[in-house]
């Protein structure tokens, strides 16, 4: 049997550990112990660029705001979107996801880090906002396990109804935000679009070969 390697370790601000793994080729990010994410399923993070960047209009010099870094494969997929002129911003607390994503995770995304177009801002999504108003043209918020179900309670604020103002404040006309969630949430719907949103909710699988869509991608567009 071939074993899980501990590349990497950190603290979280609130004392939780964040863990970098490797396993037959494949690398995952655990929180106390629990798997957040992995390589080898990925279909939801590129979708979840796909659909905040589904522009319904011409955009020139589009600024993309990414709410974590992960193991980079939303950012991946949003640089393969958008053209030289952009901006994309990638919100990431832990300096050491970071570094990971530097030394351990270069193959998996072609060094998405290096790329000119890429500003990584060193705190938490919630103060990007704050200091983003009325400058994103699409928001990818993949920071926690949905709107109802938290792995760790103070991103509550971004699925209230002040972090969704706060969220309307920073986009453009036309801008998009998507949120990534672990389950259905139809409440969530209904609040976006009770906050001036165009809403919908769309499936979305884990990996390729999953018989059914486990998660949901929520997208708020303004007009």
């Amino acid at each position: 049997m071939i074993p899980f390697r501990n590349l990497a370790e950190t603290r979280a601000p609130d004392g939780a550990r964040f863990s970098l793994h490797e396993h037959d080729g494949e690398y995952f990010l655990k929180l106390n112990g629990r798997q957040l994410m992995g390589s080898n399923a990925t279909v939801s993070e590129v979708m979840l660029a796909d659909l905040a960047c589904r522009f319904r209009r011409s955009v020139v010099r589009p600024h993309v705001l990414i709410g974590g870094l992960g193991l980079g494969f939303s950012l991946r997929r949003v640089l393969d979107l958008v053209d030289s002129s952009a901006l994309v911003r990638v919100a990431e607390l832990l300096p050491d996801v970071v570094v990971w994503n530097r030394q351990f995770l270069g193959r998996l995304n072609g060094r998405v880090l290096d790329d000119p177009r890429v500003e990584v801002f060193a705190g938490d999504v919630f103060d990007a906002l704050r200091q983003s108003p009325g400058r994103c043209d699409a928001i990818l918020l993949d920071v926690d396990n949905g709107p109802t179900s938290f792995v760790q309670a103070k991103n509550s604020r971004l699925y209230n109804a002040s972090g969704i103002s706060l969220i309307r404040r920073a986009l453009r006309p036309g801008g998009r935000v998507a949120f990534w969630s672990a389950e259905r949430e139809p409440a969530f719907l209904a609040q976006l679009s009770r906050a001036g949103f165009h809403a919908e909710e769309f499936e979305a699988k884990s990996h390729e070969r999953a018989k059914r869509s486990a998660h949901r991608i929520y997208v708020g567009e303004l007009a």
